[in-house]
């Protein structure tokens, strides 16, 4: 395939459908309805680090362009998959603002089986989850892909774990996976501790398999079919992979690994909403590098999708 200068494809080839023309928009007035709904979420306000994250959802949509919709390792076709974009939800900081994700999400709350919200900062986290949950947030868990605990104080986005077990959210069956050294503090450490929140630290990373961190932390978030809601904080990478990321640092784990648990954690059917944040497109590499990470992890979260559907039919999933 020939590429243009700007890393745009130069032509169409009707053998290669691309991903940026399988998530079809949502008609206005009508209820919405697909195995896999996309909602961007494009808050910055509440930033600790300032950031234009707002600009960062329709990146990532277009970045999806580049991609195809075959996982050829994995055998499966994503396009085989309904899926739907709720578009962004307008001016979504502050108390309105929240209102405002809660009502997007409602509109398919029911009828989707997995919800991948695009932020937008980390604070999305907590509006998304909390209307997923709707008001039985005590009967769900959470997995955190992130650098940071998340649990400072006032409303940011470094305090959307903290606010969720405020609103009921049990600390038991949160877990925290890729904990960085050199980027909490240790009142913060003792606060997860003191909430009984799992803390699976980089380091811990580098010993174990990712499917075994991965199954160990549905076991704790998502026991007895307890609903679960993932957080990819694209910042737990490497900085060299995700420059887009402001508090991204060298060290993180790979791009590849972010991409692994992103499917992982979607072909488990407790889990029922995902999001993607912590991006500012404005300030990534010149070849776009964070927000094709982010595209692809839409990707790989639909393919897990996919392999669910499989399971659920009585089908064998391939062999990988």
């Amino acid at each position: 395939m020939r590429w243009s200068v700007s890393g745009t494809p130069q032509t169409d080839d009707p053998l290669w459908p691309r991903a940026g023309h399988w998530i079809q928009p949502a008609t206005p007035g009508e209820s919405p309805d697909g195995d896999l709904a996309i909602v961007g979420v494009p808050a910055y306000r509440s930033s600790i680090t300032p950031t234009s994250a707002h600009t960062t959802p329709a990146a990532i949509r277009a970045a999806l362009a580049r991609y195809s919709t075959f996982a050829g390792s994995r055998g499966i076709d994503v396009s085989t998959i309904r899926a739907i974009d709720l578009g962004d939800v307008e001016d979504p900081d502050g108390p309105q603002g929240e209102d405002r994700v809660r009502a997007a999400v409602e509109r398919v709350r029911q009828t989707c089986k997995l919800l991948i919200a695009l932020g937008g900062d980390n604070s999305i986290t907590y509006p998304v989850m909390r209307a997923l949950a709707s008001e039985r947030l005590e009967d769900w868990g959470l997995i955190t892909v992130d650098a940071h605990h998340d649990l400072r104080d006032g409303e940011t986005n470094g305090s959307p774990v903290r606010r969720l077990i405020e609103a009921g959210l049990p600390g038991a069956h949160v877990v925290q996976i890729g904990i960085a050294d050199f980027s909490n503090s240790p009142a913060y450490a003792q606060r997860a501790r003191e909430l009984g929140i799992t803390v699976v630290h980089r380091g811990e990373l580098r010993q174990t398999p990712l499917s075994e961190v991965v199954s160990y932390a549905l076991r704790i978030a998502g026991p007895g079919g307890r609903q679960v809601y993932v957080d990819l904080d694209a910042d737990v990478c490497d900085l060299s992979a995700v420059p887009g990321c402001p508090s991204a640092a060298p060290g993180g784990i790979s791009a590849d690994a972010l991409r692994e648990i992103a499917f992982l954690v979607a072909r488990d059917e407790r889990v029922r909403g995902m999001d993607i944040t912590e991006i500012d497109a404005t300030i990534d590499a010149a070849d776009g590098r964070t927000v094709r990470l982010a595209a692809l992890l839409i990707l790989e979260a639909a393919a897990g999708l996919g392999e669910r559907r499989v399971v659920e039919s009585g089908q064998t999933p391939p062999r990988r």
